[in-house]
């Protein structure tokens, strides 16, 4: 009875081997391409502006590629935007806690070190900001009253699409938007799932990318 039962069952065991074998066989492939979806990455033209994106992880990258854009001629100026506050951090002020230096000067000196002169960094307050959305809205608002046309965007590399999707999509018909990854950038695309620190930026990029659709039709 047993041996019956285990010939009936043995089509069922058989797909179910086949199916596993072939997902650990084009596992790779597959969370490659789920890699590779976040990245839009594209070629510079010369512009009125590198913008550094606050948001999200590898900042410091981002700030070496806005200096090679600087430095190649593609940028007229270097556009840095900061100072988030929370609730608790503006009740901290109240009581007397002052920064020890402007918001501002270390990534400044970080630039002038890779040759953008300070009189070509532009810095945005954007105390309100707390996500790619907001950034964008604070940070394209200030640029187009200030007569900005034509931008860079620079980001890190799985940042890249959802960022340029949501400043395109915000500024269309005032605004040029050429977004670019940060060289330097560790992100991995044939190999972020070995990395949980990378594992966790996939996962933060598709749950802001589920949010931001949630948002949009709630």
């Amino acid at each position: 009875m047993t041996s019956k039962r285990t010939v009936r069952h043995f089509p069922f065991f058989l797909a179910l081997a086949v199916f596993f074998l072939l997902l650990w066989l084009f596992s790779g492939p597959i969370l490659s391409q789920l890699g590779q979806f976040l990245i839009s990455d594209r070629k510079p033209v010369v512009s009125d502006a590198v913008v550094v994106l606050c948001t999200g992880v590898e900042y410091y990258p981002r700030l070496v590629e806005a200096a090679d854009l600087f430095r190649k001629g593609l940028a007229k100026k270097v556009v840095i935007n900061g100072n988030r506050k929370t609730d608790a951090l503006r009740d901290l002020e109240k009581r007397g806690f002052r920064r020890c230096c402007p918001w501002y000067e270390e990534t400044i000196r970080i630039l002038e070190i890779l040759g953008v002169p300070r009189k070509d960094i532009l810095a945005i307050d954007a105390e309100d900001a707390y996500d790619t959305v907001s950034e964008a809205r604070i940070v394209g608002s200030t640029l187009i009253k200030k007569g900005f046309k034509r931008l860079i965007i620079t980001t890190s590399k799985s940042h890249t699409r959802r960022a340029n999707y949501i400043w395109s999509n915000m500024f269309k018909g005032k605004i040029s938007i050429c977004t670019v990854s940060a060289k330097t950038d560790p992100f991995d695309v044939h190999g972020w799932w070995k990395q949980g620190r990378q594992i966790r930026w996939v996962l933060a990029e598709y749950g802001a990318w589920g949010y931001y659709w949630w948002k949009k039709f709630i």
